[in-house]
């Protein structure tokens, strides 16, 4: 018979998770399905965030002609294909581009630099947390 606080379950069985590092360290059911689902959350928002950010710059006094909104509007399109591709390991890398690409917009329009330095920390702890948890 057990006593309070002891395990009833026979010799030899697996203890909790992650205690004799054979099961799940990080707690997580599917651990890539969720830094996934992480990695695609972020850049959904970027999305969301490069596209209600066109208006705004127009009425401030940005000077975005045509070539820089489709520049904005296709950096958009990119994050929502890398979000939907996010099980392939290129895309992870191509996230970066991504990220970069968007620093480089600042040439546009300096808020545009200023999005592409806080989305590239973003996607520095986004790959961080991929690290950590995935190994």
């Amino acid at each position: 018979m057990s006593g309070p606080g002891e395990s009833s379950s026979p010799v030899g069985a697996t203890g909790p998770v992650g205690s004799d590092g054979g099961g799940r360290p990080s707690g997580l059911r599917d651990p890539s399905r969720a830094v996934r689902g992480l990695g695609a959350m972020t850049l959904s928002v970027e999305t969301l965030v490069l596209l209600l950010a066109i208006q705004p710059i127009r009425l401030l006094g940005g000077d975005l002609g045509g070539t820089a909104i489709g520049v904005v509007v296709g950096l958009a399109v990119l994050a929502v294909v890398l979000a939907g591709s996010l099980r392939r390991s290129w895309a992870w890398h191509a996230g970066t581009v991504l990220q970069a690409l968007l620093m480089l917009a600042g040439l546009l329009h300096w808020s545009l630099g200023a999005l592409g330095i806080l989305f590239g920390c973003l996607w520095l702890y986004v790959l961080h947390v991929r690290q950590a948890i995935l190994g």
